[in-house]
């Protein structure tokens, strides 16, 4: 193996000793010790770089636990503390990729890139969670999340060595970086180049599926093969690239535009995109925000855009932005509405003609149901927005310029209805977006506004940018 490869396989994959040093942690009696070593591990291995050009692989310069810490922090958007906390081991926990996150290939003066554009894999064993159709179908289907957006062509090799060599194991299987068991490190994968260049491993001690059950081989290869094809990791919490496992829809997947950037920089843009719009990231801050949807959840709020929803609670200062589809695989990806019925402690979830009910994080039972379950016509097709009035027990239902109550002790829609949103709720214009009710007001969001409405004297009372739900 040339030192330039070697030097790419220490960067790209961690080490697997342990730290000497503990970390620093902001009380004894919050963490045990398992939690402390599983942390210092951890950072040992997605925070350490270590290489050097002879081809022996060890630290490169002294770098602290509390440094590598902020590191850590800083990439996730989290409180940069250099000290453990709750947020940042619940983050360490999830199932992630095994490549590191800190900038592994800027240490090189070149792109690490194939000169080429004519690839080829090959799939070298199964894993016997699927069947190889299965697998075989996932790992194409994989490649060609990056061949559509670029000039790359992927052939399959039956036999010999093939640029991109697939293969699955467990612990230590061949290549001196040794998965670490179930849920932990899925999958890792090597930066182009001769050899090992370019090859990728999954850890068969997964559970690996075509559903949103177990890790979805798909995902986790698709996320794999940008490494093999010379990317890092993404910052961006809806990107391909971000290190850590997230279900997504994939049957009418779509690389995201943070990724299409990525890889197209690499490689240029091909002339075969299948979908011209890629989804972006939502950015809390954007003067122009818009959203599909509020509500409580117990006293933390959630507010849907897209794929997405931030999570705020009363006693946070950011708000964490999350995919739908990692809280709820079998919701969909984008939501109409969703308002929340305290008394009975359920949330509920509209998509076209269809709705859910949650008690907390679990889908209940029988659901979805179709929205004339509720009174209303077949014909409606879909609710724009919902919220729940807990002074009188009534839901409000908007959809264009109109809106229905629904009394939800008698499970009825109440007579009289439908009304035009624009005479009763004058200022607010005559459509809604999303809703929700606190202290006595209901917020009314249009576009990149939100109307202040009080509920008791029946008056808007401020006009606010949407953002400003956001703390912006």
């Amino acid at each position: 193996m040339a030192p330039s490869m070697l030097s790419a396989v220490g960067l790209v994959l961690g080490l697997s000793c342990c730290l000497g040093v503990p970390v620093p942690h902001e009380d004894d009696s919050d963490f045990t010790h398992n939690d402390l070593r599983f942390a210092e591990k951890y950072l040992n291995t997605l925070y350490s770089s270590a290489a050097n050009p002879t081809g022996i692989l060890r630290y490169k310069g002294p770098k602290s636990v509390e440094t590598k810490l902020k590191e850590m922090q800083s990439f996730f958007g989290l409180e940069v503390t250099g000290k453990l906390d709750e947020d940042t081991l619940d983050i360490m926990k999830q199932p992630r990729c095994g490549v590191p996150d800190i900038g592994q290939y800027n240490f090189f003066p070149r792109k690490l890139k194939w000169p080429r554009f004519n690839l080829t894999y090959r799939i070298v064993n199964y894993t016997p969670d699927l069947a190889h159709t299965d697998v075989d179908r996932a790992i194409k289907k994989a490649l060609k999340v990056w061949s559509d957006v670029t000039p790359l062509n992927f052939t399959r090799l039956r036999t010999g060595t093939a640029d991109i060599m697939v293969s699955f194991g467990k612990k230590e299987h061949g290549d001196y970086y040794p998965f670490d068991g179930p849920n932990g490190l899925l999958a890792h994968a090597f930066p182009p180049g001769d050899k090992i260049g370019g090859d990728t491993h999954f850890d068969d001690d997964e559970f690996f599926t075509n559903d949103f059950k177990g890790y979805n081989l798909f995902i986790v290869a698709a996320h794999e093969f940008g490494h093999a094809l010379g990317l890092d990791h993404s910052r961006d919490p809806g990107s391909l690239m971000y290190p850590v496992y997230t279900y997504t829809e994939t049957n009418n997947f779509v690389l995201p535009d943070d990724d299409v950037q990525g890889i197209q920089a690499l490689y240029g843009s091909g002339n075969r995109d299948p979908h011209p719009k890629h989804p972006k990231t939502p950015e809390k801050c954007d003067p122009e925000l818009s959203i599909d949807a509020v509500t409580e959840l117990r006293g933390e709020k959630m507010i849907f855009k897209d794929r997405f929803f931030w999570r705020l609670h009363p006693q946070m200062i950011e708000a964490e932005l999350v995919l739908t589809k990692s809280f709820w695989p079998e919701l969909p990806n984008k939501i109409d509405a969703a308002y929340e019925y305290s008394q009975k402690d359920l949330i509920y979830i509209f998509k076209g003609k269809k709705f859910w009910a949650l008690n907390g994080y679990d889908i209940l039972d029988d659901y979805p149901k179709k929205l004339h379950e509720l009174g209303f016509p077949k014909s409606l097709k879909s609710i724009d927005a919902a919220v729940h009035n807990n002074a009188n027990g009534k839901t409000l239902f908007f959809t264009g310029d109109k809106y229905w109550s629904f009394d939800e002790e008698n499970m009825s829609l109440e007579k009289g209805y439908p009304r035009f949103i624009a005479d009763d709720f004058p200022g607010i214009g005559e459509k809604v977006d999303a809703a929700y009710q606190r202290n006595g007001y209901i917020y009314f969001f249009n576009g990149p506004l939100q109307f202040e409405y009080s509920i008791w004297s029946r008056k808007l009372t401020r006009v606010l940018k949407t953002n400003s739900i956001l703390w912006c």
